[in-house]
């Protein structure tokens, strides 16, 4: 029967009868309605707590969750933009949404996980340094992007440091002699660590994207690896492909 009550519902918020932020009728309500246990209604509830749909806000009640999804773009880290001097381009470009972007970074030298390592063709010893943000959108943890790099050749750098990077990391990295040109990048679609869950307040039975992109300079030289992890809930994954005009059709 809590599937069911979860099925009506989910029908209503989805055809727009409950609309985003409104109110849900009480346990008590439910529960007289369908002439069932508080138990049952109180299951029905937590499900579309965990489908991401709802919100509890004790003792007010469960309102209709807003989605307002983040649009990610794996294909457009390489392109120019007239980013601000003072924010990278996560914070300039939600800003000029009037979203309100945070990011907490931290930054630290490590050894790396093993399969870093091997995207990075490092070998026993080598250490990297790892920038790990968590990306905020109108108060709500909504991202984790972690980068690595070799030590030996961002030791010193802006890359070292656990604020925005205005033109970018991968400026800076194209500064001291590592410019990437290709990025080989690899999505999985996974339930989450304990530690990711924990980072990005995720509900119990929401599913993340993990995008990784492993950046190579000319010469083939892997100097970055970027994981993105992206709650089910919170985004879009968009790209753009466009098909090359072979000579003789142009």
């Amino acid at each position: 029967m809590y599937q069911q009550i979860a099925d009506t519902l989910r029908d209503q918020i989805t055809d727009g009868t409950l609309a985003p932020d409104a109110k849900l009728p009480t346990e008590a309500e439910l529960k007289e309605k369908y002439a069932v246990s508080r138990e049952t209604v109180r299951k029905a509830l937590a499900m579309l707590v965990n489908e991401g749909l709802v919100i509890s806000a004790r003792p007010q009640g469960h309102f209709v969750r807003r989605r307002q999804p983040m649009v990610f773009r794996p294909q457009a880290e390489f392109r120019k933009r007239p980013y601000s001097p003072e924010m990278d381009a996560f914070m300039t470009e939600f800003s000029a949404e009037g979203r309100e972007p945070r990011q907490v970074i931290e930054v630290s030298i490590v050894e790396p996980p093993a399969d870093v390592a091997k995207r990075l063709h490092l070998g026993p010893g080598d250490l990297v340094a790892v920038r790990k943000r968590v990306r905020y959108l109108d108060g709500e943890p909504f991202n984790i992007n972690d980068s690595y790099y070799p030590l030996s050749i961002v030791r010193d750098s802006e890359i070292m440091r656990p604020e925005d990077i205005g033109r970018g990391a991968n400026e800076v990295l194209a500064e001291l002699g590592y410019r990437q040109v290709r990025a080989l990048d690899e999505l999985y679609v996974r339930m989450p660590t304990p530690d990711e869950a924990r980072r990005l307040d995720l509900g119990p039975g929401t599913p993340v994207a993990q995008h990784i992109t492993s950046g190579h300079t000319a010469e083939g030289k892997p100097v970055r690896v970027a994981i993105t992890v992206l709650p089910g809930d919170r985004h879009v994954i968009s790209y753009e492909r466009q098909r090359e005009v072979p000579e003789e059709e142009a």
